[in-house]
């Protein structure tokens, strides 16, 4: 039987209305670093955007990928991968863009392409695993051969501006970054009971509660 509509509780307020909210203001914080930091905006930029990218076409599809489906993840990341693409369309297709508007929709492209296959292939090798070693491997094996490929796509355009061993290591190794702390959210979710499908009274059962 459902909740009554009188019956909430503390850790509701906690993760329903304070835990969300803060991780939007977080958000919104980052996004406003590099006008705080006026004299490092480069770096603060470069970092922001980075951090975000990995969020929208890495972190997510990997998640759905390693405790729903390879179908969930793959999808995710075909869709979130097109988002972001077109939010990098503008910038490409703007009276700042110069030449690198020429090859710009092998960069977008790229970014389809790559967010799908990690959240494909952590699904594919995961299998919906519980083992937290497994998640690990899955997702490290997942996220780093995404950026790999997403990496050298970009070296087949002309408006990449991603080269060198510089751009190698920041888009494989923060990627590879990613596939090992996603596994752990992923499983503290598990034990809560919040994975796709998982009944939280389920998991008290089998926990001998």
């Amino acid at each position: 039987m459902g909740l009554d509509w009188k019956q909430w509780s503390r850790s509701d307020i906690i993760y329903g209305v304070v835990a969300p909210v803060l991780v939007v203001l977080l958000i919104v914080a980052i996004s406003q670093l590099g006008r705080l930091f006026e004299g490092g905006f480069g770096v603060i930029t470069g970092i922001t955007v980075e951090i975000q990218e990995i969020v929208v076409i890495v972190a997510v599809p990997l998640m759905l990928g390693l405790v729903w489906n390879r179908w969930a993840g793959g999808a995710s990341g075909f869709l979130l991968g097109s988002i972001y693409a077109l939010y990098w369309a503008d910038s490409f297709h703007s009276s700042f863009a110069g030449n690198r508007l020429g090859g710009s929709g092998t960069v977008l492209l790229a970014y389809i392409i790559s967010a799908m296959l990690i959240g494909y292939m952590a699904g594919a090798l995961n299998k919906r695993s519980e083992s937290f070693i497994r998640m690990i491997i899955s997702g490290v094996a997942a996220a780093t051969i995404g950026g790999v490929l997403l990496f050298g796509v970009f070296q087949l355009s002309s408006a990449n501006l991603v080269t060198g061993l510089d751009g190698f290591l920041l888009t494989v190794l923060s990627r590879t970054a990613c596939g090992v702390i996603i596994p752990i959210i992923a499983k503290v979710f598990m034990w809560y009971g919040m994975a796709i499908g998982k009944s939280p009274i389920l998991t008290l059962r089998r926990g001998g509660i």
